[in-house]
């Protein structure tokens, strides 16, 4: 078994507002059905980039929106316990259908530290 990091950019998740609590079940319902099948380790939604900070390896404090080329924000994410890639791509398939956009799967590379 390997963990995976299923996420997604913020701001890609774009649909009215009217169907946000549409879109909330469905997604709710793809973690049950993960916390069901015992693969569930963590994940969650994050507060939009701007209410974060980037620290430098000199401990300067930066507001990420005011880095040139800040790049892409995580919006959301989870943590899933899979045997295979493929099954780590079947549920990021899920996810993106009910979130209603792309989802990155990564596999956390193995630390012996940690």
């Amino acid at each position: 078994m390997a963990n995976y990091l299923i996420s997604f950019d913020e701001g890609t998740m774009r649909f009215p507002m009217a169907e946000l609590p549409a879109v909330a079940e469905a997604s709710h319902a793809v973690v049950r059905d993960a916390k069901a099948a015992g693969v569930w380790v963590f994940g969650g939604g994050l507060p939009e980039a701007s209410l974060g900070a980037v620290v430098d390896t000199d401990g300067t404090v930066h507001d990420p929106g005011t880095l040139a080329g800040k790049g892409r924000f995580i919006g959301g994410f989870c943590i899933l316990d899979l045997p295979t890639r493929d099954e780590a791509l079947h549920w990021a398939a899920r996810f993106a259908e009910a979130c209603r956009c792309a989802q990155e799967v990564r596999e956390f590379m193995d630390d012996p530290e940690s």
